[in-house]
């Protein structure tokens, strides 16, 4: 079971007792006196609450509205163009066929390798193959 007022919705745990002995410790403590008083604050607070809650609520939907708004006039504007019927149908697809005659397919020709070949260039890395030189004393 769900409180009305969120300011006293722990009340949704207390059963009878226990409400019973709650309210009577307020009365040793506050007195008879103050009840009337204590009641009327905490209708205060329940009533200044409800209003702030109120407000939030209203400002929420105030500022979903203002968004919702320009999205709508924009859809609106742009649903006709996405569902009017295109001005001609589209092509079918044909995929590429490959005809051995076809001049565009063919390779560049190879480059020509018979040709005189350039010497390696010098590696100043000696090679490891070899046994280090042994400088003279």
């Amino acid at each position: 079971m769900s409180s009305p007022l969120p300011v006293i919705a722990f009340l949704d745990i207390l059963s009878g007792p226990e409400l019973i002995v709650v309210l009577a410790v307020v009365l040793i403590f506050f007195g008879g006196d103050k009840m009337p008083e204590f009641a009327r604050g905490l209708g205060k607070v329940v009533r200044e609450f409800r209003k702030a809650a109120g407000d939030v609520e209203r400002e929420f939907k105030r500022v979903i509205e203002e968004v919702e708004h320009p999205v709508n006039e924009t859809l609106n504007t742009i649903k006709p163009v996405l569902t009017a019927p295109p001005d001609h149908p589209p092509a079918p697809f044909t995929p590429p066929s490959y005809h051995p005659d076809d001049t565009a397919l063919e390779q560049p020709p190879a480059p020509d390798l018979a040709g005189p070949v350039a010497p390696p260039p010098a590696n100043p890395i000696r090679n490891r193959s070899e046994p280090p030189a042994m400088p003279e004393i």
